[in-house]
């Protein structure tokens, strides 16, 4: 992990240190207050006296205000660069783990560490890192100038602030328990939102919007009633500090009045001496409520940090060079969810240049072999080998270069139709796209649109239909031109007309002499493969042709059977 990522800047540690200043000059303030009150009492003040002190506090006035206006700015442009710096950073660290902690229950993760996470972490470079050094050397200069007009109001002033180390101790442990419930609470909201969002067509579509909306109603709940609980928490240890110092204040005011009455103070002091303590009373509990939240945004430190910390995939791996495209599998097994098995010993050949076709059941692991080739996830015991070399050890983009995947949940950028077929290959030229839309079937609706290849196609490509949708996949597929292509189930959920413009799309890309393995979700589509895979419970059961499965009289041919019988 690359920890200079935290490091304060140049421009961060100046303006810090004009904060602290522009603070102590504050403070300053009282040392012309209490010259206006010693020759108040003396009774020697005249007309240039009042100019003097007046001149002293529009000076100082203006010194602050040149100082926290530059300091401010600074602070605020600093970390505004060491957000930039985090962000890139983060954005870095995600193109190297692996691609198999892109699940769901991660999303939330992800995205509250790189937007919340870090404006939260920029909070403490912005503003808590420099006001509490200012307030602690403020509320120390403070107590260490009353002990020079008044050595036990000085010495109970000091004793006050001192206070919130054993404040902050309780307050610390507080913040681990609930601070640390509060930040997986908001994870748990930005999943929940990202989720309703993304899904509202489809679950206005089944009628499930108000039984979604519970569920992101009950995270709300969850992350409103921590942060309930958290402020029940803390606000005890707050209001004990903060009764101490109004304690130290009413003992300040006592003792100053007896030093006056017993002739040891003179008027000015006593009137200094009570201010101050009035003064470090609100500071204390200013400084109480921003360590506190200090603590509370190192949180979001950590986070970050565990992000950066995360393992990565391995650098480009010179080794890998497939000798073919034949893929194996030999003994993998591999489980999304520990001691839920979804392959079992699984161990199958797809040959090169042939078409290889996976049924079975739902849920028998179809979809996993296919993730498991591109490197979405990694096995937990067994090989996965493209072409005589392991995959195990190669960077996911090394190994996502030899494959075409074309699956029933197509994703497209808010761009245009071109730039969004380009990204296959960014170097394609126009022509090239325009050639491989008219062999994926897209070119006719393309054209019908406003701008043609230029027409922008919204979030997702929400303006264009299912079949539409698929179809650009599979135009990318073919400008890609991988030797291995992948299908999952590419014309499931498509009406019958779109089904079949998928079908011809999909009959052009096969044209080539590609290594093609397929998920089908209707027989008859396989039935001309070289080879059949029968997936059953994790393994593969049966594998043939399709008339060697039918003869063997297994599982394959009793799905034929029921295939037959629906139709």
């Amino acid at each position: 992990m690359n920890r200079n990522v935290f490091k304060m800047g140049g421009k961060l540690k100046a303006s810090i240190a004009g904060v602290v200043i522009e603070g102590l000059l504050g403070g300053c303030n009282f040392l012309v207050l209490f010259q206006v009150l010693h020759l108040i009492f003396d009774q020697s003040i005249g007309f240039d006296d009042i100019l003097r002190a007046t001149g002293m506090l529009v000076l100082l006035f203006a010194l602050r205000l040149i100082l926290y206006m530059t300091a401010y700015t600074g602070s605020q442009t600093g970390g505004a660069d060491a957000s930039r710096n985090i962000r890139i950073a983060i954005g870095d660290k995600l193109k190297r783990i692996p691609l198999g902690l892109f699940t769901k229950n991660r999303t939330g993760f992800y995205i509250n560490a790189a937007t919340s996470e870090v404006g939260d972490y920029e909070q403490i470079l912005t503003h808590k890192a420099a006001d509490i050094t200012k307030y602690c050397i403020l509320l120390f200069m403070v107590g260490l100038y009353a002990c020079t007009l008044y050595l036990p109001i000085g010495l109970i002033v000091l004793t006050s602030t001192l206070l919130i180390i054993p404040a902050m101790a309780m307050s610390i442990r507080q913040v681990h328990i609930y601070g640390t419930r509060k930040n997986q609470a908001r994870e748990e909201n930005v999943s929940a939102i990202t989720e309703y969002l993304t899904g509202s067509q489809t679950l206005r579509s089944y009628a499930l919007v108000g039984a979604k909306n519970e569920s992101v109603t009950a995270a709300m709940r969850e992350y409103s009633n921590v942060s309930y609980e958290y402020e029940k928490a803390i606000l005890p240890i707050g209001f004990g500090f903060v009764f101490c110092s109004y304690v130290a204040l009413a003992a300040a005011i006592i003792l100053s009045v007896q030093g006056w009455l017993s002739g040891t103070l003179e008027p000015a002091a006593v009137i200094l001496l009570i201010m101050l303590p009035i003064f470090v009373a609100k500071l204390n509990l200013t400084l109480f409520i921003d360590l506190t939240a200090y603590r509370n945004l190192l949180i979001s430190k950590r986070k970050i940090s565990g992000i950066l910390a995360e393992e990565e995939e391995p650098a480009e791996d010179a080794s890998f060079s497939p000798k073919n495209t034949e893929i194996r599998f030999k003994d993998v097994d591999f489980s999304y969810v520990e001691g839920e098995p979804v392959l079992r010993g699984a161990s199958f050949t797809i040959p090169a240049r042939s078409l290889t076709a996976i049924v079975g059941d739902s849920g028998a692991g179809k979809s996993t072999i296919l993730n498991l080739i591109s490197k979405y996830y990694a096995p937990q015991r067994g090989s996965v080998t493209i072409g005589g070399c392991s995959i195990a050890n190669a960077p996911s983009e090394q190994v996502l270069s030899y494959i075409s995947l074309v699956d029933q949940d197509v994703f497209l950028f808010n761009d245009t139709v071109r730039n969004n077929i380009r990204y296959a290959r960014p170097g394609a030229t126009d022509a090239d796209i325009e050639a491989v839309c008219r062999l994926a079937n897209c070119d006719g609706f393309i054209q019908a649109m406003e701008q043609g290849y230029d027409t922008g196609i919204g979030e997702n490509g929400n303006r264009l239909s299912g079949g539409e949708r698929q179809r650009l996949s599979v135009a990318r597929a073919i400008l890609k031109d991988s030797p291995i292509i992948l299908l999952d189930e590419a014309t499931a959920s498509l009406d019958i007309e779109n089904e079949l413009l998928v079908k011809q799309a999909v009959t052009n890309l096969l044209g080539a002499d590609k290594t093609v393995v397929m998920i089908a979700h209707t027989l008859p589509i396989v039935k001309h493969a070289d080879k059949i895979l029968v997936v059953d419970g994790g393994r593969v059961t049966e594998t043939g042709t399709h008339d060697e499965l039918i003869a063997a009289g297994g599982k394959y041919a009793a799905m034929w059977a029921a295939s037959q019988t629906l139709r």
